[in-house]
């Protein structure tokens, strides 16, 4: 066996035995981790409630020879309490780690989403920011990470450049359309405009943005997106429940 430190974000947990739970992190050079925390259901637990789904922590690990390590230290690095307790708030950082789970992969390391999810999470907690685009706007940078990212610039169709003119979204497609070759669903200027600072460099603003129409269509439609790229349904967000 062998000892690594590291940083992550618990993803996860569920049972294991009387007392302890396995605990599935993103770690910033280990990629997907699952670790067994010894006692951490008992009340003694020396880990309390550092291993909770959202916690940014600090980690030494034993590393052996099956599947999963055993967490020998735990410190924590960040609670996002105030996503924790915002009833707003929180189906959103769920979101993430739902998003994430999904996307990362066991021992390959994948320092971009790492940063990208701790980015998230700490805009999440930024109670000047309102909630409502820190989820999309994440869906749709990691699709953008993994190559999958809508055309957003001409029509995926026929090449049709008038901004003006792209008035619908098609998943099957794989971006934007014109009024000629229209299909999918109705995408307003608006939208349109959002989306484009998202992916092009304006997320700051972006995540400033007031609620409004054009807000809830980029949330509906980064939604589905990544849902149509992960082929699943994504549970957090139509029940804001881990599963």
């Amino acid at each position: 066996m062998s000892l690594f430190r590291d940083r992550g974000v618990v993803l996860r947990s569920y049972r294991l035995g009387e007392a302890d739970r396995i605990v599935v992190f993103l770690t910033e050079r280990h990629g997907k981790v699952r670790a067994v925390a010894k006692g951490v259901r008992k009340t003694t637990s020396k880990f309390g409630g550092r291993l909770e789904p959202l916690t940014h922590v600090d980690l030494l690990l034993w590393q052996g020879r099956s599947e999963l390590d055993i967490v020998n230290q735990v410190e924590v690095v960040s609670s996002y309490r105030v996503v924790r307790e915002d009833l707003d708030r929180l189906p959103s950082g769920i979101a993430l780690l739902e998003v994430t789970d999904q996307m990362a992969q066991e021992r390959h390391p994948d320092p971009a989403l790492y940063s990208m999810l701790v980015g998230a999470l700490r805009a999440l907690a930024d109670t000047t920011l309102d909630p409502a685009l820190v989820a999309p706007a994440f869906f749709l940078k990691v699709l953008a990470l993994e190559g999958s990212a809508p055309v957003l610039d001409v029509c995926v169709s026929c090449g049709q450049e008038d901004s003006g003119l792209l008035v619908a979204f098609d998943l099957t497609e794989g971006g934007v359309l014109c009024r000629s070759c229209r299909r999918g669903r109705p995408l307003s200027a608006g939208g349109l405009s959002l989306l484009r600072r998202t992916l092009g460099g304006g997320l700051a603003g972006v995540l400033a943005e007031p609620p409004s129409a054009a807000v809830d269509e980029v949330n509906s439609l980064a939604t589905e997106a990544m849902e149509a790229h992960l082929d699943r349904r994504l549970r957090s967000v139509h029940s804001g429940q881990v599963s």
